[in-house]
């Protein structure tokens, strides 16, 4: 596995990323990252349309930045 991205570097992503993307951001793998979609516990903000799923960097940004402090 990659190693997780640093805030900074988060900061520079597209307004958003793919659910491995924001996966590797939180250090988890991009299997458990669907899971937690699936049961509604991924914590940052998903968007989904269709069938495909992107998650907002803005969340993933104060979510981190509030672990951060």
């Amino acid at each position: 596995m990659t190693s997780a991205p640093t805030l900074s570097e988060i900061r520079q992503w597209p307004a958003t990323v793919t659910v491995a993307e924001a996966s590797r951001a939180f250090g988890i793998s991009r299997s458990h990252g669907y899971d937690l979609i699936t049961r509604g516990e991924f914590p940052a903000r998903v968007l989904v349309v269709g069938n495909t799923k992107r998650v907002v960097t803005a969340s993933i940004v104060a979510l981190l930045s509030e672990a951060a402090r």
